[in-house]
């Protein structure tokens, strides 16, 4: 009977105990699951916050600065700082909040001045910067992955700081990555409650840093778009004032025959041609080519043309006005670029055509064998070098005027080194040669026609590869 009493007493406090255990295991997931819910919440809200600051299109530091902020009260830590990796493979500190100690010990001269640690620690921590591989943030950066120390005062990586305030405790430091590349390293320091920072915390960390790094890149892609955006609207209001500055309608000159073509490769070009009487029937010519491309080739062309219409009138030797326009332009112009230009004065007056060359390709002139009577195509070689080039010296020592004459008949071409270098599916140039040929084989026509005759060869030699390059093409024909 005893032992049937003893055997139901331990059968209860066995069932009693498993039962017990069955609640305490309940409660531990129930608390394990509020954990892993407010872990949630938090990434969440930590999501959001970062979303916000995309959307308002902060300033790179800014976002930097709401990082550390949202970290903070996502974590609880008492100080947090982002360091960032610089071109230079240097990590300097970019946001900080809360007493963060620096990377290094603090110099002796600058001790003193920890009268506002907040504000001191800050400009302490970004004006400092160390290389990758050095410390916990350094060694982080360099194998990019994250690091949780609970016992920062047996590290021998982390700094003793002499300020009681700056006592490192227990640390987190989680890389700040997109696609493979590191922009920094999230840093939080010290738990609020005083404890080590758990596995827990690390994971949330991690999570965070990986958020930052989508919402920094987010944030970038969000400005290059913007800025591209910006630069189309730039450019095309580029585009359209250059349009203006272009001729709308050749002069009427008595005997003259004018036409011009003009391409950009890209919304604005480099190129430039101008068109304008200087008499009853005489007219200036003008083609030109600014080194490089956009926006800055485009406004130096505008003020070239604008500058070159000043002077032209003032003068009837094409070199003296290149001469003067290089006297004007050259102070103004950025190292490294330049001018080519030929300009020309026709005069059907007198049956004549002078040319000059900045440095630009040379003028095509087709006219009439006095001898034989057919027309023939020749190069017209003089000397010169571009506007902006040379000092105004040496630049009027080697400038001259070629003129020659402009019968009945006679063809002037002006065109840029587009037109000439347009290649071929063998990477062949159009050439000099085969200019020559085109304008001889079409001489007959109008200016018009001539110019379509150009362009229909270059098509036929350029094929499918098109034309790389801007390209001006302007023809004066002597009627008659």
């Amino acid at each position: 009977m005893m032992l049937f009493v003893l055997g139901g007493f331990l059968g209860a406090m066995l069932v009693y105990a498993l039962y017990w255990r069955a609640q305490r295991d309940a409660t531990r997931l129930e608390e394990e699951k509020q954990a892993l819910m407010e872990e949630r919440q938090i990434v969440l809200d930590y999501m959001h916050t970062m979303v916000d600051a995309v959307g308002e299109r902060l300033p790179r530091e800014e976002l930097f600065q709401r990082i550390v902020h949202a970290a903070i009260l996502s974590t609880g830590a008492l100080s947090a700082c982002i360091f960032e990796k610089g071109a230079d493979d240097m990590m300097r500190g970019v946001a900080v909040e809360g007493l963060f100690p620096p990377h290094r010990p603090i110099p002796e001269a600058l001790r003193a001045k920890l009268g506002s640690r907040a504000r001191f620690i800050e400009e302490v921590l970004k004006s400092e910067s160390f290389p990758v591989g050095e410390g916990v943030v350094g060694r982080v950066a360099a194998t990019g992955r994250g690091e949780l120390i609970t016992d920062a005062a047996a590290d021998p990586r982390i700094v003793k700081h002499e300020d009681t305030a700056l006592m490192v405790r227990s640390v987190i430091a989680a890389p700040i990555m997109v696609r493979r590349h590191l922009i920094g390293v999230l840093c939080v320091c010290n738990a609020s409650d005083g404890l080590p920072f758990s596995e827990t915390d690390y994971s949330l960390v991690e999570v965070l840093a990986e958020q930052a790094g989508l919402a920094v890149h987010n944030a970038d892609f969000l400005a290059l778009q913007v800025d591209k955006q910006r630069l189309d609207l730039d450019l095309t209001l580029a585009s359209d004032v250059q349009q203006m500055l272009l001729p709308r309608s050749m002069p009427s000159v008595p005997g003259l025959d004018i036409d011009a073509r003009y391409l950009a490769a890209q919304k604005v070009s480099g190129d430039l041609y101008d068109v304008f009487k200087l008499g009853f029937d005489r007219v200036g010519v003008a083609v030109a080519d600014v080194s490089g491309k956009g926006i800055s080739a485009s406004l130096l062309m505008a003020i070239c043309r604008t500058t070159l219409r000043q002077i032209a009138p003032l003068h009837t030797s094409p070199a003296r006005v290149l001469a003067e326009l290089n006297r004007s332009l050259a102070g103004d112009m950025s190292e490294g670029m330049y001018i080519t230009m030929i300009y020309a004065i026709v005069d059907a007056g007198r049956n004549q055509v002078t040319v000059a060359r900045a440095g630009h390709e040379l003028p095509l002139l087709s006219r009439r064998d006095a001898r034989t009577g057919a027309y023939v195509s020749e190069y017209i070689g003089s000397e010169g070098m571009p506007v902006g080039l040379a000092e105004a010296e040496l630049f009027e020592s080697a400038i001259e005027d070629r003129t020659l004459a402009f019968a009945s008949g006679s063809t002037l071409v002006l065109y840029t080194d587009g037109l000439t270098e347009a290649p071929n599916a063998e990477d062949k140039e159009f050439g000099g040669a085969r200019l020559a040929d085109a304008l001889r084989d079409g001489h007959a026509g109008c200016a018009r026609e001539i110019n379509n005759a150009i362009l229909a060869a270059v098509d036929r030699f350029a094929g499918a590869t098109g034309l790389r390059d801007d390209y001006t093409l302007l023809t004066v024909k002597r009627a008659g």
